[in-house]
């Protein structure tokens, strides 16, 4: 029932690579068709039969069947140890789609039965490690079972660590979470120093065990490798060390491969490349082999609204904004169950219109996420204060809004994480009180400044007339601050728009012209009153710069700058990215 994936010879299509997706010859014939509306619920239950319906729940879950792929897993949630696994992971997935308190709850619980279940099945009387056991008694000191167990217990660490994040304000719950990931790598690595000392086992759940490893050990050495030493210190994480690399390649063997996790190999590749790579990499790279594995995937399961997302988001970044919108609308009407994913879609739709300078579509996203999701109130109305900005006076009042109210209402509206505001909430917060408060300033500033937070001018690197655009807009904004003179805020104001305007001439390949501008933001150090954060983003941009011509010792002192700077907005983000880029740097010396 899992996916395994042939390569069609001498056939390409639109530059993808084609691909098919195939049975392995022993494998039973997919029972599941998307015909089906009722499927019965086994009365027996062994390790094999357990893979193969769960994997039925996961169709179910891709064809938009959510309920049904709940209700279809639940029953053997507490005497399988994968149905366990898959149901936490549906309870925790929605958990975070609707951030209802009651549906965190009922992942929490979720995931500790699962963890019960699967720890029911370990190997008891635990003295020694398995490596250590089965070098000394032989393979068969270990049941086939009790390694799936482990794998699984593993996941659920994860899974519970996920929402003990989401949960759990205190810095207890911090550090709970990072005892629960150790605890789980380290399994994790015990589970691959035993298979190295299985041959090739002709057992049919094997390659289910070595899928789940290789998805385990490519998340964690992914994750870790984009996390500063220091980070992992304070996650209690002491000793672990990611290599991206390594983790990526792990994850694409696990994903191309036929067994339970590949589907969460798939989505973890495409997370990491359509947001975190867009939010920390160096720069804007190919993923054409990611989108031939994707596109398999998308074959197989064509109205699986999160694959469908995750489409659109591709053509956003190619810079195919309307491709983009089409497909989002799309991914809307298409199904009605679990309605965050139209939020999901929602946010990214405003951006494609924001990208494109189409405001009055912009803001009817904005506004409609304000209504409808809980995820982060104070973004929301952030953003449909700074779109209000853009229009006439007369517009905010012929929809009975109110743009100053919008920008103070934002302080109010932050959540938290772990005892902490978020970072970016943070950071709109404080703009909200300053362009609440105050009159004078250039009416694109907000926007501006809101889209180099998100990214946005990565994204748009694709389009360089898309730039070229913003940079005119930046242009104007220059001469309004010069013609309207502000003495708190002005220094400010316009050092923010010279860090801008050198950011959008090096997407325009003017590196000379971009760095003198990166330089005028540096000159302005001792002026700045409030945005502290200019100067050591600025050291990144400036790095990345001499990084792109080549000049990595330039490159590396840049970088190493930003280790001068403390509290100011986004400061772990940057930390994050400096750390990434400085290794890229080390790996290309």
């Amino acid at each position: 029932m899992s996916l395994t994936l042939c390569k069609k010879e001498n056939d390409k299509e639109g530059g993808f690579t084609s691909y098919t997706l195939c049975k392995e010859e022993n494998d039973k014939e997919d029972k599941f068709e998307d015909a089906y509306e009722i499927i019965p619920v086994a009365t027996t239950m062994n390790l094999m039969s357990s893979l193969e319906e769960c994997t039925t729940g996961l169709y179910l879950f891709l064809n938009n069947r959510f309920s049904d792929a709940i209700n279809f897993i639940y029953p053997w949630s507490k005497n399988s140890i994968y149905h366990a696994l898959i149901y936490g992971i549906l309870m925790v997935v929605k958990a975070t789609l609707t951030f209802d308190p009651q549906d965190i709850q009922i992942g929490m619980t979720a995931v500790k039965e699962a963890l019960k279940t699967c720890n029911s099945f370990r190997r008891k009387a635990r003295v020694t490690n398995f490596p250590h056991l089965v070098s000394k008694q032989g393979l068969r000191a270990v049941k086939e079972v009790e390694l799936h167990a482990e794998v699984c217990y593993a996941e659920c660490l994860i899974l519970k660590s996920t929402v003990t994040f989401i949960q759990d304000e205190s810095m207890l719950g911090f550090l709970k979470t990072g005892i629960n990931v150790g605890l789980s790598y380290q399994i994790y690595k015990d589970c691959q120093q035993v298979l190295t000392q299985i041959p090739n086992s002709q057992s049919k759940t094997y390659r289910h065990l070595v899928g789940g490893v290789k998805f385990g050990l490519g998340a964690f050495n992914l994750i870790l490798s984009l996390v500063p030493p220091k980070t992992l210190k304070l996650l209690n994480i002491v000793g672990y060390y990611g290599d991206r690399e390594v983790g990526l390649t792990l994850l694409h063997e696990s994903a191309s491969e036929s067994h339970i996790n590949n589907i969460l190999s798939i989505l973890t590749l495409l997370f990491y490349y359509n947001y975190i790579y867009v939010a920390f990499g160096v720069e804007m790279g190919s993923s054409s082999t990611i989108e031939d594995l994707f596109l398999i995937y998308l074959q197989k399961f064509p109205r699986c609204v999160i694959l469908k997302f995750f489409y659109a988001r591709f053509s956003m970044l190619k810079g195919s904004f309307k491709n983009a919108q089409l497909t989002l609308e799309e991914c809307v009407f298409i199904q009605n169950e679990w309605k965050q994913i139209h939020h999901l879609c929602y946010w990214e739709l405003m951006w494609c219109h924001i990208f494109l300078q189409e405001w009055k579509p912009a803001y009817h996203y904005a506004n409609l996420l304000s209504h409808s999701s809980r995820w982060s109130q104070a973004m929301y109305s952030y953003s449909k204060a700074m779109l209000l900005a853009l229009f006439p006076s007369g517009f905010a009042k012929s929809i009975s809004e109110d743009m100053n109210s919008l920008f103070l209402k934002v302080n109010n509206l932050k959540i938290k994480f772990s005892g902490t505001s978020v970072p970016i909430e943070k950071f709109v917060a404080e703009k909200g009180q300053r362009y609440g408060t105050t009159t004078g300033w250039f009416p694109a500033q907000p926007i501006l400044e809101f889209i180099y937070a998100w990214s946005g001018f990565r994204v748009m690197s694709k389009k360089l007339y898309l730039i070229s655009c913003w940079l005119s807009i930046i242009d104007k904004g220059e001469d309004f601050l010069r013609k309207n003179p502000n003495k708190e805020y002005g220094t400010d104001d316009m050092t923010l728009l010279n860090l801008l305007k050198g950011l959008c001439l090096k997407h325009l390949g003017k590196y000379s012209a971009a760095e003198q501008y990166f330089n005028y933001v540096i000159e302005k150090e001792k002026l700045l009153k409030y945005d502290h954060y200019l100067v050591p983003y600025t050291y990144y941009e400036l790095g990345i710069l001499h990084y792109l011509k080549g000049d990595y010792a330039r490159a590396t002192k840049n970088l190493n700058n930003i280790r001068n700077y403390k509290d100011y907005s986004m400061e772990a983000r940057l930390q994050f990215r400096a750390h990434i880029a400085l290794e890229q740097i080390a790996k290309e010396k």
